[in-house]
């Protein structure tokens, strides 16, 4: 489908030139933020990975039964 030569000169000029506002990151809240109304937390994990011996202990246990 092809445009009509003014249609296509049409939507160029409808364009913006430059990038769009949601493109432009906007510093001024990171800027004015204050770090030290942060609240102190302590890091739990909660689903820790296995360690290795874990792992062998598996293994054998499974080739055991």
């Amino acid at each position: 489908l092809a445009l009509p030569q003014t249609a296509t000169k049409q939507l160029r000029r409808e364009q913006p030139d430059g990038p769009i506002m949601s493109d432009k990151p906007d510093f001024a809240e990171i800027e004015t933020f204050d770090k030290t109304k942060l609240k102190k937390t302590e890091t739990r994990e909660k689903n820790p990975l296995p360690t290795k011996e874990t792992i062998e202990q598996e293994k054998q246990s499974e080739s055991t039964a």
